[in-house]
């Protein structure tokens, strides 16, 4: 009986000094810091489907510690001519690419990955893909939400970091779970699986000079679109540096 009383003690004991470690599986949105993966990518192009897949498998697992990644594949059109058509693609992803070569410097390619709008690379280096996930994740955040109600998204910005310039706020449509059988071109025969695939992307006006913002807008979704894997994305970027500085999403339900 000793013993057992011994043991007994001994496990409360254990039990009250030991502190669960933080999971990086799941924990709650609110707790991580949320970090835009843009993928400019086409089923067109052969290197493409890694990049997808790796962005994919990021989201999914969540492995960032601190960090909520948030995918956005926007794919472009102008691998269109070059024997498969990529119904996801359009000008309008296209335009924004451009607009991130000029500020980087470079120019178009696919696949390219951008993060927060601040760093870009080619999107099939998983490592390097994780590693500036988390360096991002370390620049100030502004404060926003957002929440869709009867078909409508409710945008709200409170502050914004201290120094931002000039910034406009976007809303992003995503869904999740597409994927394409290719019937020609470089990928020819194969399936490919997407990450989520931004499926509009709405501008929605400037941010106050006093660093706030409100608006509400239709999302206007598509009868083929599935509802469960739908999310709305809000965006507050930088108009000159299209730096990224504040993130929220929420589910379309």
């Amino acid at each position: 009986m000793k013993l057992y009383v011994f043991l007994a003690l001994l496990l409360a004991g254990l039990c009250a000094a030991w502190v669960p470690a933080p999971s990086t599986a799941g924990p709650k949105a609110a707790s991580r810091v949320p970090v835009v993966v843009e993928l400019f990518t086409s089923e067109g192009c052969s290197s493409c489907p890694s990049a997808d897949a790796a962005l994919r498998e990021l989201e999914a697992a969540q492995a960032v510690p601190g960090v909520e990644v948030i995918a956005l594949g926007e794919h472009v059109d102008y691998w269109n001519r070059l024997g498969w058509k990529d119904v996801f693609s359009s000008p309008v992803y296209t335009e924004r690419q451009r607009q991130y070569a000029q500020s980087f410097g470079t120019g178009s390619y696919t696949p390219q990955a951008v993060v927060n709008g601040r760093y870009e690379f080619v999107g099939s280096r998983t490592g390097e893909l994780a590693a500036t996930v988390a360096r991002a994740a370390q620049a100030p955040q502004a404060a926003l939400s957002v929440a869709v109600r009867e078909g409508r998204a409710s945008v709200e910005v409170r502050s914004l970091p201290a120094g931002t310039p000039a910034a406009e706020v976007l809303l992003a449509i995503t869904e999740r779970g597409l994927s394409s059988q290719v019937g020609r071109g470089e990928n020819s025969g194969q399936l490919l699986r997407h990450a989520a695939v931004v499926r509009r992307l709405i501008p929605l006006g400037r941010v106050q000079a006093d660093g706030t913002f409100s608006a509400t807008t239709e999302l206007a979704v598509a009868a083929a679109w599935q509802r469960p894997n739908l999310r709305a994305v809000a965006l507050v970027q930088e108009t000159a540096s299209r730096r990224i500085v504040g993130v929220a999403a929420a589910p379309v339900p």
